[in-house]
C-alpha cells in the first residue's frame, strides 16, 4: 500500500509512542497530540488502534522483500548473496528495532485480536526468496542440503534480540564504554559472527 505523507507521519508517531509507552499505554489521543492532527483523521485513515498497528507492521517490514528480490537477481555467487542477506537483515532489524519489539510483545502476549496474517505472509514470501538463494548454491555444489532454512531468520533475529535486550550485560562483558561502541559491535563484529554461523549451516 502507498501511504501519503500524513499517513506516514501518523505511522511514525505511533511507532515511537508504542515503543516508549506500549500499545496499551498509548491512546489515539496521544498519537494525535504528538502528530499535531485531529483524532478523527486517524480513524478516517486507519479505523481502530489495532488496525493502525497492523498498518504500521506492514509499512515497516514489507520493503525487505524488494531487497531480497534484488539480491536474488544479482550476478554474484550464492555465498556472497547469503553474506549480503545476513548483513541486510541485521541492518533492517537494528534500524527498525522499535517495531520488532512491538511485534514480539503483541505476538507473545496475544492480548488483542490483531491480525498478524499479513506479517506472516510477508515472512513466508521472504523465506521463499531465501530458499531460492540456498537452492542456487546447492545446484552449484557450494551448499549442502538442509531441511531447516526457516531457522536462519530465527537465528539472526533471536541472536540480535538476545544481545540487544541484554545490552547492560554485553557492555560489561565486552568492556564497552559508549553506545557508539555497542553500535559498532552490532554492525561489524556481531554481523560477521552471525554470518559465519549461517554459512556454517550451509557450506559443505
Amino acid at each position: 500500500m502507498d501511504y501519503n505523507l500524513k499517513q506516514i507521519e501518523i505511522l511514525k508517531t505511533s511507532e515511537k509512542l508504542f515503543a516508549e509507552k506500549g500499545f496499551d499505554g498509548t491512546s489515539i489521543r496521544d498519537i494525535a497530540k504528538v502528530a499535531d492532527i485531529n483524532i478523527a483523521m486517524i480513524s478516517y485513515y486507519f479505523g481502530s488502534k489495532e488496525k493502525l498497528l497492523e498498518a504500521l507492521i506492514f509499512y515497516r517490514v514489507s520493503n525487505f522483500r524488494m531487497i531480497l528480490e534484488n539480491l536474488q537477481a544479482e550476478k554474484i555467487k550464492p555465498v556472497e548473496k547469503i553474506k549480503k542477506f545476513v548483513a541486510s537483515y541485521i541492518d533492517m532489524i537494528y534500524q527498525k528495532k522499535d517495531i520488532y519489539q512491538i511485534i514480539h510483545f503483541e505476538i507473545v502476549n496475544q492480548k488483542r485480536a490483531c491480525d498478524f496474517s499479513v506479517f506472516s505472509e510477508i515472512k513466508k514470501k521472504n523465506l521463499l526468496l531465501l530458499e531460492n538463494i540456498i537452492a542456487e548454491g546447492q545446484k552449484t555444489n557450494e551448499f549442502k542440503l538442509i531441511s531447516n532454512p526457516h531457522l536462519i531468520p530465527a537465528i539472526i533475529i533471536g541472536s540480535f534480540s538476545q544481545v540487544y535486550n541484554n545490552k547492560k550485560y554485553y557492555y560489561e562483558l565486552l568492556n564497552f564504554k559508549s553506545e557508539k561502541e555497542f553500535e559498532n559491535y552490532i554492525l561489524n563484529d556481531f554481523k560477521e559472527d552471525i554470518t559465519n554461523v549461517i554459512l556454517g549451516m550451509l557450506i559443505k
